[in-house]
């Protein structure tokens, strides 16, 4: 079995930091987000994927080549044209295995294996309020897809699809792929997976539909905060030591140093990080940062930024200075 994850996207709901990170880069819960789609990936026994790079593809490619042993080919996007061209640009990898299309900027809890031991192709789904945003499946009685629509004006159906697919017939996917960039064939001017998978339907392919409950977004601010605390979660506890309080669930990666301050619930230090007389829940601080003084809360730190008496909800992109 292969993966296909496509992370071209550029991530400006997380301005600042992906000025200098592609999205897919951005720490939560002490990794990269894609270094945790890579993990869940690997346990369910998938070791060959397709990454599908974009705006700043060369530092996706550096962080998987230098941390997983996995066989990866690397696909640019070079025009952002919707998911769809996004799967398409990648079908050159496409062999007889089935695929595992998962997007790259969401965390899912789901036992994968429920899925890829299917019978037939199926797509991860769960029920929502607002179905408008969203690719939407409408079932027969019988269970399997009757139809799927993408980002349906009137209400037909509250089962929103949420970026896991199990492909059985990849050799189809590819054909209706190409169909629609022949003809042209776009939904709000872009190439929509959703639209290829319902030409599959068309040509005969049996689609089931597959719960996913766990779906955690992490492509804005507050999203990215939500999915750090619900990792954190499953944390094991960290007992407080002479230098800090520690207030569980955290994450404090072991280059980290940490003086005279409370950290927590759900913080998240990174490495290199120093913090120092100061007070850090419900935030990330990333990678080499330096916080003194300082009461963050609801905060986002970037790379190697310096924070100073700062008492507030803050968001600072790499290398910035802040100094109160």
């Amino acid at each position: 079995m292969r993966a296909i994850i496509p992370v071209a996207g550029v991530g400006t709901r997380l301005r600042p930091h992906t000025y200098a990170l592609p999205k897919v880069l951005l720490n939560v819960a002490g990794k990269p987000i894609l270094g945790h789609i890579l993990d869940a990936i690997i346990a369910q026994g998938i070791h060959k994927a397709t990454i599908v790079t974009g705006y700043m593809g060369k530092l996706v490619e550096d962080y998987v080549k230098t941390r997983y042993d996995i066989e990866v080919d690397f696909v640019p996007q070079k025009s952002s044209l919707g998911l769809g061209h996004a799967i398409w640009v990648a079908k050159e990898t496409f062999g007889d295995e089935p695929l595992l299309i998962i997007l790259g900027d969401t965390i899912f809890d789901v036992n994968l294996k429920l899925m890829t031991e299917s019978n037939s192709s199926t797509i991860g789904v769960k029920q929502v309020e607002d179905p408008r945003r969203f690719g939407v499946v409408i079932k027969n009685e019988d269970g399997t897809i009757k139809e799927l629509i993408e980002k349906p004006e009137q209400f037909i159906s509250d089962l929103a699809i949420v970026g896991l697919y199990f492909i059985n017939n990849p050799h189809l996917l590819k054909e209706c792929l190409t169909e629609l960039i022949d003809n042209n064939i776009r939904t709000r001017d872009e190439y929509q997976l959703t639209d290829a998978l319902q030409l599959m339907l068309k040509k005969g392919e049996k689609f089931t539909t597959f719960p996913v409950e766990g779906w955690y977004d992490c492509g804005k601010p507050e999203t990215l905060l939500a999915t750090n605390r619900y990792l954190l979660d499953s944390f094991p506890l960290v007992h407080s030591d002479e230098n800090a309080v520690i207030i569980p669930p955290v994450y404090i990666a072991p280059t980290a140093v940490i003086k005279s301050s409370v950290i927590g619930p759900y913080a998240t230090v990174a490495d290199g990080v120093v913090v120092q007389d100061s007070v850090i829940r419900n935030s990330i601080i990333s990678d080499d940062a330096t916080v003194t003084s300082s009461l963050l809360e609801d905060s986002i730190i970037g790379n190697e930024a310096i924070v100073r008496g700062h008492f507030d909800k803050l968001n600072v992109g790499n290398s910035s200075e802040i100094d109160y």
